[in-house]
């Protein structure tokens, strides 16, 4: 769909300090990975990743970051509508793979769900990391218990799980990894996290696929706002999934990005 829809929001849950979830009673047959356009009247639009879906709803995590998501988070109510647009861009492929290694940090969380959901269908062996600044900002837990998948945490600060980073816990995955099954490693979060996580794989010589976050005004491909440097890959319509070994090649990959008015921001 090209316009908006609009929704009415049918729950809100406070997941973490400064992350909210908003259900919407929808079936919109997104693909893991893919993004929505979220829309609040009078203030501005966002690319927002899907969490949890269902044939009957989809959920959106919303964290405090900007204009925008803090109007959202502040004036948003159970009953009250957002426009929707979407579902945008390239998804995760995990089809031929038989273990599925996802590596979520912050509000990265949301896809990685996402795909546990879609691979624990297939009856993928699913492993996922999640890391966060303490317990209090770890995601889901309860999503991903239902599901049934290997969970494994790391904090800053040592508050649940490991103390350290998510990439502690991949560096001793992949030490331990069954060389008879087909892996692929996923990841979503803080950039510097994913250029670590994309040059783990290559060096373990293990498939990588990151899924990337750049401002967007369009959403499909035409405004080239999001364009990377040196290739101008869209993010939004050639990513936001792309192989991690692809990412690698750019020189702005855990660099730097650009805003609204394309001035770089490091």
């Amino acid at each position: 769909m090209s316009s908006h829809l609009v929704f009415n929001v049918t729950a809100i849950r406070q997941d973490s300090p400064n992350l909210k979830t908003y259900v919407f009673e929808h079936n919109l047959r997104a693909k893991s990975g893919q993004f929505v356009m979220v829309w609040m009247p009078g203030v501005d639009e966002v690319p927002m990743s899907i969490g949890w879906q269902t044939d009957t709803e989809f959920h959106i995590g919303i964290a405090n970051a900007g204009d925008c998501t803090n109007a959202i988070s502040e004036q948003i109510k159970v009953g009250d509508r957002l426009g929707i647009r979407g579902p945008f861009g390239t998804s995760f492929d995990y089809a031929d793979y038989d273990h599925i290694i996802g590596v979520g940090g912050g509000y990265g969380t949301p896809p990685m769900l996402n795909l546990a959901q879609r691979a624990t269908e297939l009856g993928k062996e699913v492993t996922m990391i999640q890391g966060a600044r303490s317990k209090d900002y770890l995601l889901y837990e309860d999503l991903f218990a239902k599901l049934g998948v290997e969970i494994k945490l790391a904090t800053d600060d040592g508050s649940e799980g490991h103390k350290g980073y998510c990439t502690d816990i991949l560096a001793e995955e992949l030490k331990n990894l069954d060389k008879s099954k087909k892996t692929c490693i996923y990841t979503c979060g803080p950039e510097g996290m994913m250029v670590k996580v994309a040059q783990m794989a290559e060096e373990a010589g293990i498939d990588c696929q990151v899924s990337l976050e750049r401002y967007m005004k369009c959403g499909f491909g035409i405004c080239g706002q999001c364009c990377m440097d040196d290739t101008g890959i869209r993010i939004c319509k050639d990513g936001p999934v792309i192989t991690g070994k692809y990412a690698l090649e750019h020189t702005e990959f855990g660099k730097y990005s650009r805003g609204q008015s394309g001035i770089v921001v490091k």
